[in-house]
């Protein structure tokens, strides 16, 4: 009789490292011994995060809204990964989700106690939303936004301060007791999903059994909700374009540095963009994160697939697709690389419409 699954739910905002903590996750949890199936979850097809990670590998997609919102899809893609031979699920919400306690963490406990294990809800912060929830950073972040960042962190069982590798020692002991004061029942863990840091005691607290899991039921104003995600335009695009004149790393960055200029100028505050793009020289992935820190390029394996953007920014949805459209063509400009805008989805995210919602936590 094969066993129950365990699940582990991975939120957080946009940009706060979800998706590099789902890797690591993984390749921890194999050299344990575990089956580790991947959950991802966009507005639109044609995520990075499921091309990087590895669409058809134990990664299944979830897309069209959140988890909240697509429950029976959710479901659909857990009993998928479960007929997999999967003994871990780690998932990771649409980043501008929150309420997932409610919504998710309760109907699993009640609905599918014979198809899934859920351990504890982790939610994923780094340390400028740090800073920015604990009152002691100025955010550029619209308030509402702001406020979808504030009810996440107050509904996880553990928070995970995210990115450690960027600040020094006392900077971190500091910043983990500023959380945990302010959040007094959530356990704050440190780590860093670049290096490994942290990962491995993260997931033997989740293993191990103990915590109940979506202890804190928030309140939600679907309002504020509603208008912190509708200030964000939603822009996916896949471009065909030819394999040996892509360049490669230099030329992903220099992509991202121009498109982050021009957010900056535009004050196009940005949750995240993230490239998926494909060269000679290997297959890289590229973020911005917000429009003062420089971009992030990681290379992986080598991939003739095609390029793939996705951005998360504060702004109208045509507006954002104008702009990037503009940078990529002076990008395949200067490589002399014929770019074909294959496939766009862009839009605003609707009103959240949960399929259940639980007022207390069962």
């Amino acid at each position: 009789m094969t066993s129950i699954p365990k699940l582990i739910i991975v939120g957080g905002f946009l940009g706060a490292g979800k998706t590099t903590l789902l890797a690591q996750a993984r390749a921890e949890l194999a050299k344990r011994g575990f089956k580790v199936g991947l959950i991802t979850n966009d507005q639109a097809p044609g995520l990075v995060d499921t091309a990087w990670l590895g669409a058809g590998s134990g990664v299944v997609e979830v897309t069209g809204s959140c988890y909240c919102c697509d429950f029976a899809g959710f479901e659909k893609a857990l009993a998928n990964l479960s007929q997999w031979g999967a003994s871990v699920i780690v998932a990771e919400p649409v980043g501008s989700c929150a309420d997932l306690s409610a919504t998710v963490l309760q109907p699993l406990k009640d609905l599918c106690q014979a198809k899934v294990s859920p351990t504890q809800f982790s939610v994923v912060l780094d340390p400028t939303r740090a800073q920015e929830v604990l009152g002691t950073k100025k955010s550029l972040l619209h308030k509402d936004a702001l406020y979808i960042l504030g009810r996440q962190v107050a509904e996880a069982d553990l928070l995970l301060l995210n990115k450690i590798d960027l600040l020094g020692a006392e900077e971190k002991v500091a910043l983990v007791k500023q959380l945990a004061d302010k959040y007094p029942k959530t356990q704050v863990l440190a780590l860093s999903a670049k290096d490994g840091q942290g990962v491995g005691a993260w997931l033997d607290t989740l293993l191990s059994g103990s915590g109940q899991p979506g202890r804190h039921i928030v309140e939600m104003d679907y309002d504020r909700y509603a208008s912190g995600e509708a200030v964000l335009g939603w822009l996916n695009l896949t471009v065909e374009a030819d394999f040996a004149s892509r360049g490669g790393a230099k030329e992903v960055t220099a992509f991202l540095e121009k498109l982050r200029a021009a957010l900056s100028q535009g004050h196009m505050e940005t949750g995240h963009v993230k490239v998926l793009w494909p060269s000679p020289e290997g297959t890289f992935v590229g973020n911005i994160t917000d429009t003062h820190s420089p971009a992030v390029v990681t290379k992986g394996a080598t991939s003739a697939g095609p390029i793939l953007i996705n951005a998360r920014v504060e702004s109208e949805p045509q507006d954002l697709e104008k702009l990037v459209r503009q940078i990529l063509a002076e990008v395949a400009q200067e490589l002399k690389m014929n770019a074909n805008v294959k496939d766009v989805y862009c839009l605003k995210p609707g009103r959240p419409n949960p399929t259940h919602r639980y007022s207390q936590a069962i």
